[in-house]
């Protein structure tokens, strides 16, 4: 495991070296950018609800490795236990939170 970080909803979520590495060789520009992604979990601009059961935490950096950027960060919550799917950057946040956003800031 790599480390781990407290939901909104008070849930511990982990990201796992296996995780880690699908996020990095999906998205190179990822590289780097673990604390952007347990931020965005802790700290989210908003929570939109995924398509199953899953939720994703959406927060705005004016200064990403590659730019001005929306980080996604998309993981499981159980009742006591959570873990990281997948990490991306975006410029168009619209179309993810159209989905319906659960919680905002």
């Amino acid at each position: 495991m790599i480390g781990s970080v407290v939901s909104k909803n008070g849930i511990e979520i982990r990201l796992t070296a296996e995780r880690w590495s699908h996020i990095v060789e999906a998205h190179d520009y990822m590289a780097g950018n673990q604390d952007l992604v347990f931020e965005t979990i802790e700290n989210p601009d908003y929570i939109v609800q995924g398509e199953k059961n899953e939720l994703i935490a959406m927060r705005h950096y004016e200064k990403t490795s590659i730019s001005e950027k929306n980080m996604v960060v998309i993981y499981k919550e159980t009742k006591d236990d959570g873990f990281i799917l997948t990490a991306f950057l975006t410029s168009k946040p619209d179309k993810i939170s159209k989905r319906g956003v659960v919680w905002k800031k």
